[in-house]
């Protein structure tokens, strides 16, 4: 495997188990937030997953919105 494909599979969360152990989470939870469309989560077959780059990205623009709410209100 290239360099690249090491990366990209590293970025990989595959299912909700790994996606909850990586935010702190239950898998209950994260199965919620992934139907209420409130993580940026994927489908591969039937198995919900998610980049740990997308969601540090993801994280980072709910923390900056929520400080401007803070400035501005």
């Amino acid at each position: 495997m290239s360099d690249a494909q090491n990366d990209y599979a590293a970025d990989l969360l595959y299912g909700a188990d790994a996606i909850a152990a990586h935010l702190q989470l239950t898998k209950r939870q994260v199965l919620h937030l992934h139907e209420k469309g409130e993580l940026p989560t994927f489908k591969a077959g039937r198995t919900v997953c998610a980049r740990r780059s997308t969601l540090a990205k993801h994280f980072a623009a709910q923390e900056a919105a929520a400080a401007g709410d803070r400035a501005n209100g």
